[in-house]
């Protein structure tokens, strides 16, 4: 960790309105790169004013905590409480608790019923404010300022953009061994405000998000075949991509939404398709005698990885979105499977099986620096936060039920997931508006 100072102006995110006048900072840095991390002790002391200032304080404390890279003190050790964000802290007195950074806010009610939260980011060890934020949002909102803090405080302090304020749709699953039900359900990132998005009629698999965040993509499977669905969040309208000989699976968006690439099986062998989803219009993309599956668009929408047997066992390809300059990255032993480009561009994440166990792995584009993250009896199906910093993928051991972890990009922070119940086939939203 490093120690700097700078002058910046005062900058305001809002969920409605409020700017503050500026300020000077300090600003520490958290080496997110580095291989080893010593957590950043962080004081978060209950908010003050109208209520919920405690609530918020919790969600912040413990988004920040599950990222790995701070360690929030025990509130029964502050030295002050009641604090006062027009009034500078007594930096000395956090200083004998080691608090290197403090956090402090106030939520009061506007006379429309909106609640206001005004917060202050502090180097006590520097005596100075770091940042001072205002947000406004509906009292049932509270949450997403919580994330919203959350997600501040964590780009201030590591530099990196935070991905705390979005969402994850996964596949929940609930039954028997051999009679799940499995439902397409969408939560908050830290697993609040869990919903079903289906019935479990029927059978759901590989949702993934649009670049919007409002609409979602996934294979639904019937006994009388498999289509892929189109499903708005805010209307909770859906519609299928159309009728396909065969069976149709694994879609995802292109990076600006308007395409979705998927793979249909006839007769043994599966090929990549593209459909624009203005015009309906469909393009092949391989024609390989292989199985070729799980596309997944670079960030410019310019390449596609995949992967396919083509060469005796899954590994994985890249090529153009237009089908053409396919070529092998991935070289070495086990089996590579559920490719996705991460956010940044950077790396690609995948799923490999060797040794008897899973990996979830990264390697960058051309198959270099390759990264085994996790090992498990059986870890699968990554997604990137948005950050391109974090990953979110499904565990099982065996005879076990599936549950969601996450993992950090360096595989040094690897903790399970915030939602307690059984799930699979996670895709992590980008932030949300």
């Amino acid at each position: 960790m490093t120690l700097r100072s700078v002058l910046i102006a005062l900058c305001a995110v809002v969920l409605g309105a409020g700017v503050l006048p500026g300020a000077a900072r300090a600003e520490i840095e958290i080496d997110i790169n580095q291989g080893v991390i010593q957590p950043l002790p962080i004081a978060i002391p209950a908010f003050s004013g109208a209520s919920r200032g405690s609530d918020i304080a919790q969600v912040i404390s413990a988004n920040l905590e599950r990222s790995g890279l701070f360690a929030p003190i025990d509130p029964v050790s502050f030295p002050e409480r009641g604090l006062d964000i027009a009034v500078q802290p007594n930096f000395e007195a956090w200083k004998v608790i080691n608090a290197q950074v403090l956090v402090n806010g106030a939520v009061s009610v506007e006379s429309d019923g909106r609640l206001r939260v005004d917060f202050r980011l502090w180097d006590t060890f520097g005596g100075q404010q770091l940042l001072g934020l205002q947000f406004t949002s509906t009292a049932e909102n509270w949450r997403r300022v919580a994330h919203k803090i959350s997600d501040a405080v964590y780009q201030q302090l590591t530099g990196e953009t935070g991905y705390f304020d979005t969402r994850v749709v996964f596949i929940a699953e609930s039954g028997a061994r051999g009679k799940r039900v499995k439902r397409l359900s969408i939560m908050d990132q830290d697993g609040a405000n869990n919903s079903y998005l289906t019935d479990g009629s029927y059978i759901v698999m590989t949702p993934r998000f649009s670049a919007n965040s409002q609409e979602i993509t996934y294979m639904a499977l019937r006994p009388t075949g498999s289509s892929v669905y189109l499903y708005n969040i805010e209307t909770s309208r859906q519609e299928t991509l159309g009728k396909f000989p065969g069976m149709v699976f694994a879609p995802r968006f292109s990076p600006d939404g308007g395409k979705v690439v998927f793979s249909v099986e006839r007769g043994g062998n599966s090929d990549l398709y593209s459909m624009d989803l203005r015009t309906r219009t469909q393009s092949r993309l391989t024609s390989d005698p292989g199985i070729d599956t799980s596309g997944s668009f670079s960030p410019n929408g310019g390449q596609i990885v995949f992967n396919s047997d083509r060469a005796g066992s899954p590994q994985l390809y890249v090529m153009n979105s237009d089908g053409s300059g396919v070529r092998r990255i991935s070289a070495g032993g086990g089996r590579y499977t559920t490719p996705v480009w991460s956010p940044r561009g950077d790396f690609i994440a995948f799923t490999k099986q060797a040794g008897g166990v899973f990996h979830i792995g990264v390697m960058r584009p051309d198959g270099s620096d390759e990264r085994i993250l996790t090992t498990s009896y059986l870890d699968e199906g990554p997604t990137w936060a948005p950050n391109g910093r974090v990953l979110m993928f499904f565990r099982e051991g065996r005879g076990g039920e599936p549950r969601l972890w996450n993992v950090d990009i360096t595989g040094r922070i690897l903790r399970p997931a915030p939602y307690q119940g059984s799930g699979s086939d996670p895709a992590w939203s980008p932030l949300l508006n």
